[in-house]
């Protein structure tokens, strides 16, 4: 068995290679073949390393790959990622669970996704761990699904809902999670405290989306803008204000004093410290926006359209899913 590279240099199993963006690692065992792209029964990150300041610095793939007629492989190979260089990038998540990564650090594609899931409801939201080695993908039914290093730790899967759920959000230090419902219900797991909701009391419009903030609490917003604060500092909202489009998502600020709106036609609010980099508001667009991510120190951001075009304001562009057909992708996550 051999591990091949992009340049055709062979490799055994549990050696060390640098890693590059875009490189794939084909399982060439004697009587089969085993690729990258899907046709492996199992493939997951087990180790993921980080220096002093949080950047990545190595992770480790195994594999176990059938090829059939009773023959498997199975066998590791260990990433060296340069610690100069931070995690760049972001994910596209799609309504049946597919994730794709685009950036210098997608080795959350190796844990595996949805998309081979035959999910009961499609799925809604995806959140990634405060160490991003690990994420969670939420269906409109409330039901987790976690990855890497993220936990588990609860859901609503199975449980009579009165409104669907719209979205997740990770606690500050990744041991917990909430859901947010679009009646405005929220539900609370791990160390995610539970500081209101607007379930049960009259909305003007539904619920979307839901943003952590550092202070332990979070925010919600409505699609007309409307914004609620529960134990986090209220910066401002649209609610009052005629929208041309519905608010499709929420980010916060690195520090949560301030947050970003985008609106399904690519409309930025940006209040407290979030800066605004541009939009595409008055752009015709070919499918709508559906999400929104902000680069980790928060000067620039992505947004997302749900044919999986990705438009970068003030933020490096990676690539993206535009082109291909697609009509599913619900969000991007950073």
């Amino acid at each position: 068995m051999s591990l091949v590279l992009p340049n055709g240099e062979a490799i055994a199993a549990g050696a060390t290679y640098s890693n590059q963006p875009g490189v794939a690692i084909e399982v060439d065992p004697p009587f089969g073949r085993c690729t990258g792209n899907g046709t492996y029964a199992a493939i997951q990150v087990d180790q993921v390393t980080h220096d002093s300041t949080g950047l990545t610095t190595s992770y480790a793939i195994q594999f176990f790959c059938d090829v059939g007629n009773g023959t498997s492989y199975t066998g590791a190979l260990a990433y060296n990622v340069s610690p100069t260089t931070p995690h760049q990038g972001y994910y596209a998540y799609e309504s049946n669970g597919t994730i794709t990564g685009f950036g210098n650090d997608n080795y959350l594609n190796y844990l595996g996704d949805l998309s081979v899931v035959a999910l009961n409801k499609p799925i809604v939201g995806m959140a990634i761990t405060a160490d991003a080695a690990g994420y969670w993908m939420v269906t409109s039914d409330g039901g987790i699904f976690a990855y890497g290093d993220a936990g588990f730790y609860g859901s609503m899967g199975g449980q009579r809902l009165n409104r669907p759920v719209v979205g997740i959000a990770a606690t500050p230090d990744g041991q917990g999670y909430w859901l947010v419902a679009s009646d405005g219900g929220v539900f609370a797991f791990g160390d995610a405290p539970f500081f209101g909701s607007m379930g049960g009391r009259h909305l003007n419009k539904p619920m979307v989306g839901l943003a952590p903030s550092p202070s332990g609490g979070y925010w919600m917003v409505a699609s007309d803008g409307g914004v609620f604060s529960f134990h986090a500092p209220f910066y401002g909202s649209t609610g009052a204000l005629r929208l041309n489009q519905p608010v499709a998502g929420m980010a916060p600020t690195p520090h949560g004093n301030g947050y970003w709106f985008v609106a399904a036609d690519g409309g930025i609010f940006s209040f407290g410290d979030a800066g605004f980099y541009g939009s595409t508001g008055a752009i015709r667009l070919n499918r709508p926006i559906v999400g929104m991510a902000p680069m980790s120190n928060g000067s620039g951001y992505w947004l997302v359209a749900s044919d999986g075009g990705v438009f970068a304001f003030n933020a490096p562009f990676y690539g993206s899913l535009a082109g291909l057909g697609l009509t599913g992708v619900v969000g991007i996550a950073s």
